[in-house]
């Protein structure tokens, strides 16, 4: 037995650091080679990341929303026999690690490091029973409600009121829609199934990827651009007379709305407000009162 460390690889030109998004393997799960571990977020893209060999996950580094640095250990496999000549180098660890890094041609040295392992295999030997964890508490479960066709507001529904979408049974289309959620909700409210009427604890929910991107552009445009409300009542009497003539000679074009009309009324005179057009930045201290709206 040989432990391979896989070190988050280059996923871009200029990328230090990458954002874990989902892992699809937790320690004890069996691998094999090619096989999808992990995705990944950088500032330019989400990326899936293949396992290299074959083997039993031993150690996954960091959680959902972690960033893991270029090069750093992103999970630890566990491989039966010797690694391949490739991957030996720099990657393989325990007590041959310094043996075959040394040394790479030799097989005795590499005969002689598995050896202290196998005897101390009396206590890994069972982590093969974890090999029957993922059949007996499968990963595919999960990707069966993955695999139900159907909207994001739909499969928004389905969360928020505790449905497992695979459960609900679709349209004749096979996708399930919010008559179908009813449906079943009506079918199982005499099982005590009532999600109109149970209260749900507080729920924490860690903002990862792109959300998260968003949010911190949501706050920042919060903190840096003033945000205020004024309300005017309008005799708009003269403004709908205009708007209904221009509409009158438009022929088959789009008809207008006031919304057009408005924008042209704000844009010529916003500018005589140059404080409603500005931007304050708190790093520098300065703000910058826009010319053009």
């Amino acid at each position: 037995m040989a432990k391979f460390t896989f070190n988050m690889p280059d996923v871009g030109e200029g990328v230090a650091e990458a954002e874990i998004v989902e892992w699809h393997v937790k320690v004890g799960d069996a691998v094999e080679e090619d096989q999808h571990l992990v995705d990944v977020m950088t500032d330019k893209a989400t990326i899936d990341i293949e396992s290299p060999v074959a083997g039993s996950v031993l150690e996954v580094a960091g959680e959902v929303g972690d960033t893991i640095a270029v090069g750093a250990m992103l999970l630890v496999i566990e491989v039966e026999g010797e690694l391949p000549e490739d991957l030996e180098q720099g990657e393989a660890e325990g007590e041959g690690e310094a043996e075959s890094a040394s040394v790479p041609a030799p097989d005795p040295d590499a005969e002689s490091a598995p050896a202290p392992d196998r005897d101390t295999e009396p206590a890994p030997e069972p982590e093969p029973e974890p090999e029957l964890e993922p059949s007996a508490a499968p990963a595919p479960e999960p990707a069966a409600s993955r695999k139900v066709l159907a909207s994001p507001a739909v499969r928004k529904r389905a969360k928020d009121l505790g449905i497992d979408l695979a459960e609900v049974k679709p349209a004749a289309d096979g996708r399930v829609r919010h008559g179908d959620l009813d449906q079943f909700i009506a079918y199982n409210a005499g099982g005590g199934f009532s999600p109109a009427g149970a209260t749900r604890a507080d729920e924490e929910i860690k903002v990862i990827g792109l959300r998260k991107r968003i949010a911190q552009n949501m706050a920042a445009a919060k903190r840096n651009i003033p945000h205020f409300t004024y309300v005017e009542e309008c005799d708009v009497t003269a403004l709908e007379e205009m708007r209904a003539d221009l509409n009158a000679n438009r022929g088959s074009r789009p008809k207008l709305t006031l919304l057009p009309l408005l924008i042209t009324v704000f844009c010529r005179l916003i500018p005589q407000f140059p404080m409603i057009n500005a931007r304050y930045d708190d790093e520098a201290g300065v703000v910058t009162r826009h010319g053009a709206v």
